[in-house]
């Protein structure tokens, strides 16, 4: 069993910065593959970022490649999600998850509960 907490969100103006970051509970952290996805209102949970249990592999949606970057610290039980440049359209509430394999797709095991990013014009 993990459990995952998300942490970082808020509100930023278009163009900065924000680092998510989701700790997670259990001595097996370093065994499972994260990932990172969001859901603006009305709209489907989409994929935003995924990291290996190594954190040798990424994989990251085309809307935030070059502006995102997914890293991990096992010894933290703690993976981050860095956006750079951001854009009114990233906001939405970010989830992170875990699983066995590095996936595009919701097929993870567990969810945290959300952390929710604005971003104004």
């Amino acid at each position: 069993q993990v459990q995952l907490v998300e942490s970082g969100g808020g509100l930023v103006q278009a163009g900065g910065s924000l680092r998510l970051s989701c700790a997670a509970s259990g001595r097996t952290f370093s065994r499972y593959a994260m990932g990172w996805f969001r859901q603006a209102p009305g709209k489907e949970r989409e994929f935003v970022a995924a990291i290996s249990w190594s954190g040798g592999s990424t994989a990251y949606a085309d809307s935030v490649k070059g502006r995102f970057t997914i890293s991990r610290d096992n010894a933290k039980n703690t993976v981050y999600l860095q956006m750079n440049s951001l854009k009114p359209e990233d906001t939405a509430v970010y989830y992170c998850a875990a699983g066995r394999l590095v996936a595009t797709t919701p097929a993870y095991s567990y969810w945290g509960q959300g952390t929710q990013v604005t971003v104004s014009s």
